[in-house]
């Protein structure tokens, strides 16, 4: 068969669109994802040594600057992990989920003000970021702006329905202003939107705390074990169940929650402190006055007086 010599450069032509258009469509390879895979897997400091190395060839990178402000985020490293969004806005600016790492970044420097000035931008970026929201309204919150607080959570469930850490949040901010009832409300709802198989403690902790601090210790007990049954590991709940019970007299139930909570913060002076003051009117006076020892040693020491109360193992990362 003869082929002419039109057909023969429409053939050719057709070949070369159709080569040129398969090149177009592929994708080209992540040069991060290994260091993506060594962040999913949990391995932060791999991924690190990864994109340092990347970085140190590639230093206009923007992509690598911003993954490893992120792994040093994970890593808990929030100076270190700014130092690298600096660096990467060189060259790209940062995106919004990017700019939450950066906020915060902030907020574990405790610099709320500029975590509010980011995780505003992020907001009004990605306005239907539900989580977004909600981070700005704890940063808020924490600056002890609580009326834009509620607002922030508030606007956080109406894009994500019963999204029970605002609500539990919006109960500490009413409980701020001193509307109690408004409180309880807000707790008990966080509690009753988890239903059968709750997860998260802490409306169980503010209520139960809510009640106490209004002498109605019978009735925040139920709360706070239940606190204690979904996070034992959590000094702050053993405390609190610790007063109450201190507060009925109850005191080797009192002792022994908290010498719990010692053994899971055993820095915190003002633990040693209130356990002391129980061993006391136990008339354990020996016991009593090494443990007043310890909280003044802690004291000079500079150690932490206000006992952790670690959020939910559940609680989303900012990307």
């Amino acid at each position: 068969m003869k082929i002419t010599s039109d057909k023969l450069t429409r053939n050719v032509l057709a070949a070369a669109i159709l080569y040129a258009v398969s090149a177009l469509c592929q994708i080209p390879a992540d040069p991060l994802i290994s260091a993506r895979s060594l962040l999913d897997a949990g391995k932060v400091e791999e991924s690190e040594a990864f994109l340092r190395d990347y970085i140190a060839k590639n230093p206009s990178g923007a992509d690598a600057h911003f993954l490893l402000g992120y792994a040093l985020f994970r890593d808990q490293k929030p100076a270190e992990s700014l130092a690298e969004f600096t660096a990467g806005a060189k060259f790209r600016r940062p995106r919004a989920d990017e700019l939450k790492v950066v906020a915060s970044d902030y907020v574990m420097l405790s610099d709320f003000s500029d975590a509010d000035k980011w995780f505003s931008q992020v907001v009004s970026e990605t306005p239907n970021d539900a989580e977004a929201w909600y981070l700005l309204g704890r940063t808020k919150y924490n600056e002890n702006e609580f009326a834009a607080a509620i607002s922030s959570f508030e606007h956080a469930l109406t894009l994500h329905p019963e999204y029970v850490e605002a609500e539990n949040n919006i109960g500490l901010c009413w409980k701020e202003l001193n509307d109690h009832a408004k409180a309880r409300a807000a707790f008990a709802a966080a509690i009753d939107w988890q239903g059968e198989t709750p997860v998260d403690a802490q409306p169980f902790l503010n209520l139960g705390t809510l009640l106490a601090d209004n002498n109605q210790g019978a009735e925040a007990i139920p709360y706070l074990t239940k606190a204690v049954v979904l996070s034992p590991k959590n000094p702050a709940i053993h405390e609190e169940l610790g007063k109450v019970y201190l507060a009925m007299n109850k005191l080797p139930d009192a002792q022994a929650e908290l010498e719990q909570a010692i053994t899971l913060s055993p820095d915190t002076s003002s633990l040693h402190y209130k356990l002391a003051q129980i061993l006391r009117k136990e008339g354990l006076h020996d016991r009593a006055q090494r443990e007043f020892a310890i909280c003044e040693r802690l004291n000079g020491a500079h150690s932490a007086s206000k006992t952790p109360n670690p959020p939910p193992p559940s609680k989303p990362d900012p990307r």
